[in-house]
Formats: C-alpha cells, structure tokens, sequence
C-alpha cells in the first residue's frame, strides 16, 4: 500500500464511497480516508462498524429521495456501486441504468461537481485480444453489463455536457492481489494501483469528461491510454513479475473459445438469463 497522503496535498471535506461493501470497496475503504475528513460510505450490504472520521449511510441506488440524502453536503464521489457482473437485465436496469441517473440528478441537486465512475473493460470487451485501442474507439459491450457501463459513460458525459459535472469514467480491468489467468496479464490492476489511479482523478485541476483504462503497467496490453495523460494517472506495478506462474497455470489456451479470442473473456459467452 502507498504512504497515505503521498499521491497529493488536496484534501476534501468529505468523500462518499458507495458499493463499500464490495471487493474493491473493502479496499479503498481503507486508503480514501487518508485523502478526506469524512469518509461516507454507503452500500445495501453490510458495512460493519464506522471507524473513526467514517459515516455510513446504506442507501438503495433505485430509491431516488435516499440517493438525495445520501449526496447532500457530499464534496466529489467515488462511485463504484451497482451490479457488477454480467446477469439478468432487471437488476441491472435498476442499478446500473435508473440507480446511476438518480445518482447524478443527487449530485446536481446538490452541486457535487466531480465523480469518479467505475465503468469497466466489458464496455469494450467485443474488441479482440489482437488489437489496441483507445478511448476514442466505439464501445463494443459483451453482454448486458457492458451495455450498462456504456450507458453510464454516456449519461456522465450528458450531465458534464449540460450541467457542468466532471466526471472520470475508470474502464477498470481485473483489480486482484495477482493476475488468475492469462488475459489477466493484460488487464491486471494492483489495488495499490487503483489507488492511484482513484486519487488522481479526484485531484487532477481539470478532467472534463475523461475515459481511462484501469490497468496496470503491463508488459501485454491491450489499452492505450494516451489520450487521458492529462489526469495525471501513473501506474507503478505490473503483472509481469506473475507470467511464469500464470503461464503455468494454464499453459496452453483453447483458440477456439471466444473468451480467448476477444478482450471480454467469459463475459462474452456468459447468459442469456431466464
């Protein structure tokens, strides 16, 4: 983990952190408060006790009057709530479609001015593992999820367009504590990375409207970042110390198998659902 307080001086009043509860929630959890007086946090599911300077503040993403509540007196926001795999449209309507527009109708309401989204890869995940790209590249979504995500990138850049919101759509890729298999070499994340990558959105002077892949300094890219230098994102770790263990883990792949062919992996064979 980095030395708290060593990514930037600027310290907000109060961060909220929603989906606090989930993986990479649980983790950052832990590190924005060195960057905050108040660290609100907010999920559906258990959040434990507050620690010291914490406020928690359960709220269902659908329920418009508890997402008012839950922006009020709120400085800029760490959005990593909502459905986070592929799955049956309804939840992820309600989540990622009806719960992201409540959220950025709060934060106008209440004149948050910036948000960090966490979108993901599966936006694009119909791209091949063959091919680079960048984030003035068309969204290819592989399943319903990605779709969401894609909307989510689209409603922000309607309300930075109309109401002057900022917003770091945060393309993450596979945040683990190591790379599992051999797409993972490509789209690993360090959570010391997320950090980083976290807190420089939340700080660089001005962002706009930006798009930013999530990922680590990887030998094996797909993602090309060039075109978001000016969020001051620097990664310092890599999957490459990982290779020989992932490579013998699994060291031949099936060519046929979508998920080896496109940048989405499993996500683009997953479902339909009933």
């Amino acid at each position: 983990m980095s030395t708290p307080g060593s990514l930037t001086t600027l310290h907000f009043r109060r961060l909220l952190l929603t989906g606090a509860a989930g993986g990479l929630g649980r983790e950052l959890r832990g590190r924005l408060n060195a960057y905050c007086d108040t660290l609100r946090l907010s999920d559906i599911a258990e959040l434990g006790d507050a620690a010291p300077g914490e406020e928690l503040r359960p709220a269902r993403l659908e329920d418009a009057a508890a997402m008012r509540a839950l922006l009020e007196g709120v400085d800029a926001v760490v959005h990593l709530g909502g459905y986070s795999v592929e799955g049956p449209w309804e939840p992820i309507l309600q989540a990622n479609i009806i719960g992201l527009y409540n959220l950025y109708e709060a934060a106008r309401v209440h004149g948050v001015k910036r948000v960090i989204f966490a979108s993901s890869n599966h936006v694009t995940g119909f791209y091949r593992q063959d091919e680079v790209i960048d984030n003035r590249m068309p969204v290819r979504p592989d399943g319903l999820y990605g779709v969401s995500k894609a909307f989510g990138e689209n409603l922000s850049r309607m309300y930075f367009d109309r109401h002057g919101i900022e917003t770091v759509c945060l393309r993450i890729g596979s945040s683990y504590l190591e790379p599992k298999d051999r797409r993972m070499l490509a789209t690993w994340l360090s959570y010391d990375d997320l950090e980083r990558l976290v807190v420089a959105g939340l700080t660089a002077p001005v962002v706009g409207h930006t798009l930013v892949f999530g990922i680590s300094d990887n030998a094996t890219r797909w993602y090309d970042n060039r075109f978001a230098a000016h969020v001051g994102y620097r990664p310092r770790d890599s999957s490459d110390p990982f290779r020989p263990a992932v490579d013998a883990r699994q060291p031949e792949l099936d060519r046929s198998d979508p998920a080896v062919v496109y940048q989405g992996g499993v996500f683009v064979r997953t479902g339909p659902f009933d």
